[in-house]
């Protein structure tokens, strides 16, 4: 089984930035998908980003427009997600997720492994 532990959230000012970082442990192998979706109060889990297990296939949310990028380190088996520019309406809990399937998706049901979430407060 696959734990997920999710740091750096925080308190922001609109236009500053944000680093999230995720770790993954309970198996030698991180999974082959990894990303972070996020969820404001009274909205349902939106997909943010993904990268897969190589990092040459990754995918983001229209919302994100290059504000964001997403990265992985295999060898110390995290994701990170380096949030730029960022707005009020970017303001929710950050989950990371992992997921062992090789096919690409922006759902949440079809994401295994989550994390406890991480806040993230954009002040405007």
């Amino acid at each position: 089984q696959v734990q997920l532990v999710e740091s750096g959230g925080g308190l922001v000012q609109a236009g500053g930035s944000l680093r999230l970082s995720c770790a993954a442990s309970g198996r030698t192998f991180s999974p082959y998908h990894l990303g972070w979706f996020r969820q404001a109060p009274g909205k349902e889990r939106e997909f943010v980003a993904r990268i897969s297990q190589t990092s040459v296939s990754t995918g983001n949310a229209d919302f994100v427009k290059g504000r964001f990028t997403i990265s992985r380190d295999n060898a110390k088996n995290t994701v990170s997600l380096q949030m730029n520019s960022l707005k009020p309406e970017d303001t929710a809990v950050y989950y990371c997720a992992g997921d062992d399937r090789p096919v690409r998706s922006s759902r949440v049901d079809d994401w295994d492994y989550w994390g406890q979430g991480t806040q993230v407060t954009v002040s405007s």
